[in-house]
């Protein structure tokens, strides 16, 4: 088998970190080779390096058998190497032709754009690799999964033979990630190679050929999936056992705690995205809001947690209502909120753990007397907490931002978890995090519902809300479409639903 590109023993090393140690990795032609392991296990800094964004320093790489040394990314796509980031690199206002185009714009007469011959070609490439685009569409018209075919072909427009795909299915509903893996493997048939870079196991078991799971910067392990499990890959990668399943009771659903009731919130540019929405919450209950990233969610927890007006509608806790509270007062009823942006809205990272696992509650008692702030017992508390969430720290003292992302999620789970609630609001809470974080957190919010909290949680991961969750309710444009039972709701249902199919 021809080897398309090797990684020889490559180190990185960043201050006070081994993020590479000794790396070796070779990707076949015509290979699905995934990359495994936790956050801050080195995948993202082995990428970059491939990828020419940074050096190594020390180790080679070695694309058909070539020697290479890239000092930038535009040396790595001349000798064949694109990638797929996570989150796309297009302008919504321009046409899929003019983004794919965009950097190696082909003219005629020297100085008009030649549109005709550039939109031929990306019809040639979509009807090749089984890429539907129209390539006179605009990008903004477009839905996610098609605007990541948008993403592949601009790859492909620059002649790689290796694609580098970050966490492709982050955005996709199923039936898109099962498109997506068509694509991916009629790449490889046609001779195309590509490293995968994912953190669920079922998608690395249903499309690589080969895995390599990293630990702690180093190459643990490389298997196929037909030697191999989820719970044997979650083993490589976390260094023990890791409970996969969601273990809870039946839901014991009590009293309403939340309740919203045909609620309109516009978006930062005033226009319309949570377009009516009602629905409930009860005591001892998971209900899940299972939809794409961009349908509403993010400006509904905002409006329900006070960090955003609604402009109509009404939202209750415990019967009174709080539509348009300030932020403070909604805390104080007894709602705790992990916000789906950790580093933007859950923690100031300049400040030291013991300061963030306060953040709302420093004024009061025991931790502030009047405006003094009583620095002993804030540290104490900190460290009480970061024992019982185990968060992973050398000292209570060290910037918060010098965490993991799985590190600093605890802290947030820590501080919202540890003051009597009555009401959890938990957006996307295991969004990049390893599948050891995702078993703790799963854990803590199935605690919280057995101890009488009612829960909403917000996720884009449909595994995790049909796992965890005790209801459903589909969110698409705005609006509530379905509402279903967990314990009966089909996930192909589902992704159909969140895509925008009518409910039946």
């Amino acid at each position: 088998m021809t080897i398309a590109l090797e990684a020889r023993n490559i180190t990185k090393r960043f201050p006070g970190v081994l993020a590479n140690d000794n790396i070796d990795l070779t990707l076949e032609a015509g290979e699905i080779h995934a990359l495994l392991g936790e956050n801050g296990a080195g995948k993202t800094t082995l990428m970059n390096i491939l990828y020419g964004l940074w050096q190594p320093d020390s180790g080679e790489i070695y694309v058909k058998g070539e020697k290479v040394v890239f000092q930038d990314p535009s040396e790595a796509i001349a000798r064949g190497i694109g990638m797929l980031h996570q989150h796309f690199m297009l302008v919504p206002v321009l046409t899929v032709a003019e983004n794919i185009m965009l950097g190696q714009e082909s003219v005629t007469a020297g100085i008009f754009l030649d549109r005709v011959q550039v939109i031929k070609r990306i019809e040639a490439l979509s009807q090749n690799f089984g890429l539907e685009v129209d390539p006179r569409a605009y990008v903004k018209d477009l839905p996610v999964g098609v605007q990541q075919r948008v993403e592949i072909l601009k790859i492909l427009y620059r002649e790689a033979g290796i694609l580098i795909l970050d966490e492709p299915t982050a955005v996709l509903t199923p039936q898109e990630a099962e498109e997506l893996f068509k694509i991916m493997r009629n790449l490889a048939q046609q001779g195309k190679s590509i490293i995968f870079i994912t953190h669920k196991l079922k998608e690395v078991l249903a499309v690589a050929d080969r895995i390599t799971v990293l630990r702690a910067g180093r190459v643990v392990g490389t298997t196929t999936p037909q030697e191999t499990s989820e719970a044997q890959l979650a083993s490589m990668m976390v260094g023990r056992e890791v409970i996969l399943s969601v273990k809870k009771k039946p839901a014991q659903p009590k009293e309403v705690v939340l309740e919203v009731k045909d609620l309109h919130v516009l978006s930062d540019r005033l226009n319309p995205v949570v377009n009516g929405v009602s629905f409930v919450v009860r005591a001892g209950e998971i209900l899940g809001l299972a939809g794409v990233q961009g349908n509403g969610q993010t400006e509904l927890v905002e409006a329900i947690t006070g960090l955003r007006p609604a402009v109509r509608g009404e939202i209750r806790f415990l019967g009174k209502e709080i539509t348009n509270a300030p932020p403070r007062r909604v805390l104080e009823r007894g709602t705790a909120h992990i916000p789906e942006d950790r580093q933007e809205d859950g923690l100031v990272l300049p400040f030291p753990v013991h300061d963030n696992l306060v953040l709302n509650t420093y004024y009061r008692n025991p931790f502030a007397h009047g405006l003094a702030l009583q620095e002993k017992a804030i540290v104490a508390t900190a460290q009480d907490l970061v024992e019982h969430f185990d968060v992973r720290t050398p000292s209570v003292f060290v910037p918060v931002l010098n965490l993991s992302g799985g590190n600093q999620q605890k802290v947030i789970v820590a501080r919202e978890l540890s003051r009597p609630i009555r009401l959890l609001v938990a957006a996307q809470p295991t969004r990049g995090l390893d599948v050891g974080s995702i078993e703790y957190i799963h854990q803590r919010l199935v605690e919280k519902r057995d101890q009488g909290c009612a829960v909403l949680l917000v996720s884009t991961e449909l595994d995790e809300i049909i796992s965890l969750s005790d209801r459903i309710a589909v969110i698409f444009r705005g609006k509530i479409v379905a509402t279903l039972e967990a314990s009966g709701a089909a996930r192909e249902k589902l992704g159909l639903l969140m895509a925008g199919a009518e409910a039946t």
